[in-house]
């Protein structure tokens, strides 16, 4: 089986390429390249490990926990979704808040100037149908 998968995609290839009809697909894109320091891109904030993170206020009380990090598709600007208040998923209140306002402080997530009556006074956040 293995063999006859093998010289099946052998012939295709082989015709592809005399006869000329293999091109790339897709619009050609023009890409600017720009050298990054991987370093220190490296020390960065994965959004893998910022989803689900709590967050806290000054006090070091929990207020909420971050369900998703958003793009904005306009002007680049990343936002946090937090989730606050509810139990258990139930009840919960979906608000955006800028991940520029985040403190980051001994690996906890931190809203300084932030309450939980705050954040539930603030605008709930709905997802777009995909």
């Amino acid at each position: 089986m293995k063999r006859v998968i093998a010289l099946v995609s052998a012939a295709v290839l082989g015709t592809g390429l005399t006869t000329g009809t293999l091109r790339a697909q897709g619009a050609p894109q023009s890409i600017t390249e720009k050298r990054v320091d991987v370093v220190q891109v490296s020390t960065g904030y994965r959004a893998s490990k910022i989803n689900g993170s709590p967050v806290y206020d000054r006090n070091k009380d929990k207020i909420g926990t971050i369900d998703d990090l958003i793009v904005s598709p306009t002007d680049r600007t990343s936002y946090v979704i937090l989730s606050v208040g509810g139990f258990l998923g139930m009840g919960t209140h979906l608000v955006a808040v800028p991940f520029s306002s985040l403190q980051i402080v001994d690996k906890q997530m931190r809203l300084p100037d932030a309450t939980r009556e705050s954040l539930k006074a603030l605008p709930e956040f709905k997802y777009t149908p995909d």
